[in-house]
């Protein structure tokens, strides 16, 4: 019996994984999972740079508008949901593609989450905001034992740091500080083809700044403005968002506020692709040559 095999296609922010992937899979007669942290929101669709119905040109796409603004979607969800999609996936298909550019939520696909992730800043600055609050530690402290009694039992329970950095854990990737730490790496009954998408600096930062225009010609200020009374949940807390939002409280004119949505953007695509450099091993490609150097490693 022929092992299945999960093709791997990550890579910054607009470097133009949605049309190589639509292609590939109707090449092979496929569908997609999506292991973007942002396009599960259905409420959200310009500012996350969702494929629309248009560019899914007919390809199912898995984890795109599966999930509300209010639902709490943690790396840990993503793993448990995506490895039993995939048993159901696999009884039809041999080969199915996975693309995106959250390296957290490949981490978790493809070998679990046996490291200690990385944890979005607006998270750690609000956890560090109710430190200042009257119940402030001890409320802190009464989570983590909820969320990870036996941690909770082994840390000093005055040591803000240590708690804050075990509850950030917890509620970033619905799994227990503890779990971590045991660092177990998981083992995956297919084989996982891994490529990852790059193009020349000039090139991809062209492509960020005419994704920003495009995406304020869409209506992004108006998309924001209508879930402004949401503008703290995780899900808008983000890229794309959180450069309106400021906007939109007059702490800046809507120049700069162009100018930073362009310039994180393009930040953002150089952290992305720092770790895809350092987290995993991956056949780096430009978009243009990527299809038939991938069908080949396919039938290697």
């Amino acid at each position: 019996m022929t092992m299945k095999t999960l093709v791997v296609i990550a890579g910054p922010t607009a470097v133009g994984k949605t049309a190589l992937c639509v292609q590939l899979a109707h090449t092979l007669q496929t569908e997609i999972i999506s292991f973007d942290s942002r396009q599960c929101y259905r409420e959200l669709a310009i500012g996350t740079a969702k494929p629309s119905e248009h560019e899914q040109d007919g390809v199912k796409h898995h984890f795109i508008d599966s999930h509300s603004i209010h639902d709490y979607f943690s790396p840990g969800d993503f793993e448990r949901d995506a490895l039993a999609l995939l048993d159901t996936l696999f009884i039809k298909h041999d080969v199915v593609l996975a693309t995106g550019g959250s390296g957290l939520y490949l981490k978790a696909l493809v070998e679990g989450l046996d490291e200690m992730p990385e944890v979005d800043l607006p998270l750690r600055e609000s956890l560090m905001a109710r430190l200042t609050e009257p119940a402030g530690l001890e409320a802190l402290y009464q989570e983590l034992y909820v969320l990870d009694p036996d941690y909770a039992q082994q840390v000093d329970p005055q040591n803000p740091q240590r708690i804050v950095r075990a509850l950030e854990v917890c509620l970033s990737t619905g799994n227990s500080y503890t779990y971590f730490r045991k660092a177990q790496k998981a083992n995956r009954p297919f084989r996982v083809l891994m490529f990852c998408l790059d193009r020349p600096r000039e090139e991809l930062y062209a492509r960020i700044n005419a994704r920003m225009d495009a995406m304020l010609a869409q209506g992004l200020v108006d998309e924001a403005k209508q879930y402004s009374e949401f503008k703290s949940n995780y899900a808008l807390k983000t890229l794309g968002y959180k450069e309106v939002y400021g906007f939109l409280a007059g702490e800046y004119d809507e120049v700069e506020m162009i100018r930073l949505l362009k310039r994180n953007s393009r930040n953002y695509a150089k952290k992305q692709l720092t770790w895809f450099r350092h987290q995993a091993e991956f056949k780096w490609l430009h978009p243009n040559e990527a299809m038939e150097i991938m069908l080949d490693q396919l039938q290697a």
